[in-house]
């Protein structure tokens, strides 16, 4: 994430938001921040916005408290409320199941606005297309995002192995894959972030590949252990995160790297082929 100010209204609307309320010192540089990046304040975490601020996660919880909400997640949905073509109605209108559907939306509507410079997912649609084999790693909350890239993929990449169990293993199978010649391996990477995650990429890019990472966020863990890193925020607003944009996000990715595959028609019309002959769907 770049930073980008924000236009007049939205910086605005912060001001006329923080307007009223003695803050502290720490609340002060938290709020002169979010008017510094009043474009993608409605759409920073927590751990972004401390990241940013150079305060600590439950500073931010304070100082949304300290703005009368009952916490961050409360602060979030009413900055983003208020961005233009955003929901109209009161977040009190909506029930929790709508309320996280909503805020999943507005991950969507980020994240294409994101996708407005491809460059980066060409980039990475290159790497994942050269390297043969191609390692797709991914760990407990991440291991479907991993698997359902690793399932499209076979269909038209040669070679890909998914990295889906930790342990004592995984340093072998990441060795397996460099001594077999691949030259970059891709990582979903959501919270809450596994150690071993971490300390699998920081080997990975010690052993000579090119680490490519969706990830819930630029702040990440795995942020520093990453040579590309392509964020999609995720949904809190539930017990369990949602992560329909880190999904979308790895379809996109597939989408480049058959561009960058010249047989990539050809195996998926092979594969066709192959599915009537045998039956294998229903419609």
């Amino acid at each position: 994430m770049t930073e980008t100010g924000g236009a007049p209204e939205a910086t605005a609307r912060l001001q006329k938001l923080f307007e009223g309320h003695r803050l502290t010192p720490t609340q002060r540089r938290i709020a002169h921040c979010m008017v510094r990046r009043a474009a993608d304040a409605p759409f920073l975490s927590s751990v972004e916005l401390a990241e940013l601020a150079g305060v600590s996660q439950p500073s931010v919880t304070r100082f949304a408290v300290a703005l009368g909400f009952d916490g961050y997640p409360a602060l979030r949905r009413h900055l983003r409320e208020a961005v233009p073509g955003g929901p109209v109605a009161e977040s009190g209108a909506y029930n929790e199941y709508q309320q996280a559907v909503h805020a999943e939306i507005d991950n969507l509507r980020h994240l294409a606005s994101v996708l407005a410079d491809p460059a980066p997912v060409v980039r990475a649609g290159r790497l994942l297309a050269a390297s043969r084999p191609l390692p797709v790693l991914g760990l407990r909350a991440a291991t479907a995002q991993a698997g359902g890239f690793a399932y499209f993929a076979r269909k038209v990449h040669p070679d890909v192995r998914l990295l889906d169990e930790g342990g004592s293993l995984l340093v072998d199978r990441v060795d397996g894959a460099v001594r077999a010649g691949a030259s970059a391996l891709l990582c979903f990477a959501l919270p809450r972030h596994p150690r071993e995650v971490v300390e699998a990429l920081e080997y990975a890019r010690g052993a000579g590949l090119t680490v490519v990472t969706v990830a819930d966020s630029t702040f990440a863990p795995v942020a520093r252990h990453s040579d590309l890193l392509l964020p999609a925020a995720v949904g809190t607003g539930l017990a369990f995160d949602t992560a329909c944009a880190p999904m979308l996000l790895g379809r996109v990715l597939l989408e480049a790297m058959c561009d960058a595959l010249p047989d990539a028609q050809a195996r998926l019309e092979e594969f066709d082929a192959r599915a009537v002959a045998r039956g294998l769907f229903v419609e």
